[in-house]
């Protein structure tokens, strides 16, 4: 009996196209921790940061940095909204370092960004699914095929109990379910 890889193909071309798409839906929660630390500038510089790497910039340590200052700044927030969103950004940033395992918990890397951000601006909103749900829709209906089709190089997630766990289960499935047009689909080598 053949052993199965754990590992699969993932070039920096896909990593650039995760990375935009986790940029863009960072971004969309950035307001809420600005609300909250306007002058600090660590989960701005990590999206800044991975916008560069997506454009084609090198993936340097300086990415990796620019990661771990955002979750820093997570951290340090004492507002669950803004810890949310500084969460966003750094794993935005950390999506160029999406390791090609065939393991559930590389794919936070890819539905995480979007997740905290959906969760950020629920919370920011006293709390309002709708608009966490509707989140998760709008980075469903952005999600290019190229990150769906390293999604589902991973075993999908289970749902869990905590909004967030359930975030990032309707990601998950929700990218998994989607259909993109024949001429669209890119294959991931595995």
């Amino acid at each position: 009996m053949a052993c199965e890889s754990k590992y699969f193909s993932l070039s920096l071309e896909l990593l650039r196209v995760l990375g935009g798409w986790s940029a863009d839906c960072a971004e969309r929660a950035l307001s809420v921790y600005g609300s909250y630390a306007n002058s600090d500038p660590r989960p701005r510089a990590a999206i800044d940061g991975i916008r560069v790497f997506a454009g084609g910039g090198k993936r340097t340590a300086q990415l990796r940095s620019l990661a771990l200052s955002a979750y820093s700044a997570a951290r340090e927030a004492d507002d669950p909204a803004a810890t949310a969103a500084a969460r966003a950004a750094g794993l935005a940033a950390a999506s160029a370092y999406t390791h090609p395992l065939k393991d559930v918990q590389q794919t936070k890397h890819i539905v995480g960004p979007a997740a905290y951000a959906a969760l950020a601006l629920e919370l920011y909103h006293a709390g309002d699914p709708n608009i966490g749900n509707e989140e998760v829709r709008w980075a469903i209906e952005h999600v290019p095929s190229e990150v769906r089709e390293v999604l589902l190089q991973m075993p999908a997630r289970n749902a869990g109990n905590s909004r967030l766990d359930k975030m990032l289960y309707e990601l998950d499935d929700g990218i998994r379910s989607r259909s993109f047009p024949e001429h669209a689909q890119h294959q991931v080598s595995g």
